[in-house]
């Protein structure tokens, strides 16, 4: 027998109706879950030691990005300030690379430099500071090598001598991305002991050996020179050893964790988020900016909607901050 319409009518309302919360672009907003805000991103540069300091040397793989002297920095930085940028990260180009990687932690070294002079011009920008020893070593690893092995505990001392000569410049963040065991220990009890107790550590607690780094040894100059990185980054395979290597870097005292990459780490934000209550970072690397890029040059992709889609999906995810190298375009999105 065919139902009355009164009948048929309540059972339609038996199933859920989404679409009533999605009528309008007003209300798609009022009830957005996950909000964008400039105040989440921080725009990496690569800083050049040159005679040049308004040099600014595009990087091929990296398209929009440029391998910037300091006066080339202030004024891409000065732009982007004006756009609402609220943090960055400096990784350093220096004019000469040796075993002891000694521009690292030289007083007037290239980020060193770059620190002083960020913070002189933009004392309101946040300006953290990556710490490693492969852009500065003749042979591109993180640490100090002995007979063809990366050396742990001796690499340590130089690595929170690097800390400790970017709190003197004036950094405002700490972010140690070598994965030596035991760094944020090494660095946290320097910068105590030298009067920088304040000073936090964004520790790339999560930093997987990527095939997604390519463009970055590009633009930071830092190809390991033999092997690769395997011994000390950590395996993308493995998601539980994400958790102690979090858990170890805030029991050492790191301030906020890093998942790196960031887009194939998706999992492992969420993993983190709902285990630990620190502030977490991700850090959208240089290959998923390539990919993006180029797919968006051969008319693949909408650029800014794909762009604005991945970096969402991190904060949905867990991420409270976020490096990216489109943070500057979508400051500019955010602003329409």
């Amino acid at each position: 027998m065919k139902p009355d319409t009164a009948d048929a009518m309540t059972d339609t309302n038996h199933f859920f109706r989404g679409r009533r919360l999605r009528s309008s672009r007003t209300l798609r907003h009022m009830v957005r879950e996950t909000v964008l805000r400039p105040e989440d991103l921080i725009q990496p540069y690569f800083v050049l030691e040159t005679d040049q300091p308004d040099t600014s040397l595009p990087i091929a793989s990296m398209p929009g990005q440029s391998q910037l002297g300091l006066e080339a920095l202030c004024q891409r930085v000065g732009t982007a300030v004006a756009h609402g940028l609220s943090g960055v990260i400096l990784f350093g180009l220096p004019r000469h690379k040796d075993e002891q990687a000694s521009q690292a932690y030289a007083a007037n070294g290239i980020i060193q430099q770059a620190v002083s002079r960020l913070k002189e011009t933009f004392p309101d920008l946040l300006v953290i500071t990556d710490v490693c020893l492969c852009e500065y070593t003749s042979h591109g690893h993180c640490g100090l090598v002995r007979n063809g092995r990366i050396l742990n505990d001796p690499s340590l001392e130089l690595l929170a001598e690097t800390a400790l000569s970017h709190a003197r410049a004036g950094a405002d963040m700490v972010a140690p991305s070598d994965m030596m065991d035991g760094r944020v220990q090494a660095i946290r009890n320097a910068l105590d002991s030298n009067g920088f107790t304040e000073l936090p550590i964004m520790s790339y607690a999560v930093k997987y050996a990527s095939a997604f780094y390519g463009p970055f040894r590009e633009a930071a100059q830092s190809a390991p020179g033999f092997g690769d990185r395997k011994t000390y980054q950590m395996d993308p395979a493995n998601g539980r050893e994400a958790l102690r290597e979090a858990a170890a870097d805030l029991e050492e005292g790191a301030d906020l964790l890093m998942v790196k990459p960031a887009l194939s780490s998706l999992d492992i934000l969420s993993r983190l988020r709902h285990r630990f209550d620190c502030p977490l970072a991700a850090y959208q690397v240089s290959g998923e900016y390539a990919m993006l890029t180029a797919a968006s040059q051969n008319g693949w992709l909408d650029l800014d909607a794909v762009t604005l889609e991945s970096l969402t999906s991190l904060k949905r995810a867990g991420a409270d901050l976020i490096l990216s190298y489109f943070t500057e375009d979508v400051l500019r999105l955010l602003e329409s």
